[in-house]
């Protein structure tokens, strides 16, 4: 018996584009999915350069304009791997047109556009995800799996820090990532998103936040002809960086819990360093991304003498997500927690549910988002 077939456009061919490209092509491979995921159509405002990328990365066609994508009758999902500033308008518009829309993170660049994506997939009745990958790596979903089965009894604190250091040399060039009008915000919307994300996931709603941010190199090269992998040429000319560089927030979650949060492009020596730990009253995990495979657990209730964290390898055919892949001990990488996320996606629409996570919790992270900034406006906490 024939699958449904679910033919995808894809808007955006950098970074993210190419990861998406990736789970595309391999997540049938490894899950048996009820529906099929057709590589339709992948768009770019560069025709030499998107049709190079649709030949590499699998894709039937290409296009240069994302509106023929989204009015295109044959595509029935639009995938929005875009800059910040063009998640709204694309997304709502592939709303309208009674598409599926999945949207990389920070969902848009302000409370406002995010309010009205959410508003346009409701009233289009579609489904809909947002690409918070993390949440699907194995080590995770155990975590996730532990904490509610009560093994960590509980939760008292959540404290993650990401860091890299891609900027820290001032003659890096000014990017559109280090650009507002463009990005929306820098290190806070990039990457403290994403354990913004996994605190909510984890541990629940916060209550209120108290925050700072800062920018170090206020002034760059301007950027030439940008590669997939965050870098761009250098200019002789100077603009303006109008985003943050690093950013430091406190939290209070609605059950109790406190939060702290570390984010920073400047961590000389860390490359994409996303650790967190959760602390409760019957034991703790630790997850590193970089270890992505493993999940450090402490169990107080161990006997007198023996206490101490132990490693589980998240590589067991009961650990979420593994058992897709190799036998126990081989590990799986960054590129397959887009492909477990499409996978839960294409499962979720095939029994007429919406995937999570989804715009609902694209809102919420940008609302925490916003209050941090208003908080490092008003120098006060502020609710969410």
């Amino acid at each position: 018996m024939s699958k449904p077939k679910f033919n995808v456009g894809l808007i955006g061919y950098q970074f993210m584009g190419k990861a998406h490209s990736n789970a595309y092509r391999q997540v049938s491979r490894f899950f048996d999915l009820p529906v099929e995921p057709v590589m339709h159509t992948i768009c770019g405002r560069t025709e030499a350069a998107v049709s190079k990328a649709a030949e590499a990365m699998g894709w039937q066609g290409y296009s240069t304009d994302w509106r023929k994508v989204v009015e295109d009758p044959n595509i029935h999902v639009v995938d929005v791997s875009t800059p910040g500033d063009s998640h709204a308008e694309i997304a709502i518009a592939a709303a309208e047109a009674g598409k599926i829309v999945f949207c990389e993170k920070p969902l848009a660049n302000t409370v406002e556009e995010a309010r009205s994506m959410v508003a346009a997939v409701e009233k289009s009745g579609k489904p809909h995800a947002i690409f918070h990958n993390y949440r699907k790596a194995p080590a995770v979903g155990l975590a996730k799996r532990m904490i509610a089965e009560g093994a960590l009894g509980k939760i008292y604190h959540f404290r993650a820090v990401y860091l890299q250091d891609w900027i820290a040399d001032p003659n890096f060039p000014l990017v559109w990532r280090l650009q507002k009008d463009k990005a929306g915000s820098g290190t806070h919307g990039d990457i403290n998103a994403h354990i913004i994300d996994m605190a909510r996931h984890l541990v629940g709603e916060f209550e209120d936040v108290c925050g700072h941010l800062e920018t170090f190199v206020k002034r760059r090269p301007l950027a030439g002809a940008i590669d997939d992998k965050l870098g761009a040429a250098a200019s002789t000319e100077m603009g303006d960086v109008t985003v943050d560089d690093a950013v430091i927030m406190l939290a209070r979650f609605k059950n109790g819990a406190l939060g702290t949060f570390e984010a920073s492009r400047f961590a000389v020596g860390r490359k994409n360093h996303h650790k967190w730990e959760i602390n409760g009253s019957k034991g703790s995990v630790v997850f590193n991304l970089e270890r992505m495979n493993e999940l450090e657990y402490y169990n107080n209730a161990d006997p007198e003498g023996t206490h101490g964290f132990r490693v589980i390898q998240a590589t067991e055919g009961s650990h979420p997500y593994a058992g897709a892949y190799w036998p126990v001990g081989h590990i799986i990488g960054y590129e397959h927690t887009f492909v477990n996320l499409l996978a839960d996606a294409f499962k979720a629409i095939g029994a007429g549910e919406c995937p999570s996570p989804n715009f609902h919790d694209g809102l919420a992270n940008q609302l925490v988002l916003d209050a941090c900034e208003r908080s490092n406006a008003s120098r006060t906490w502020e609710r969410p």
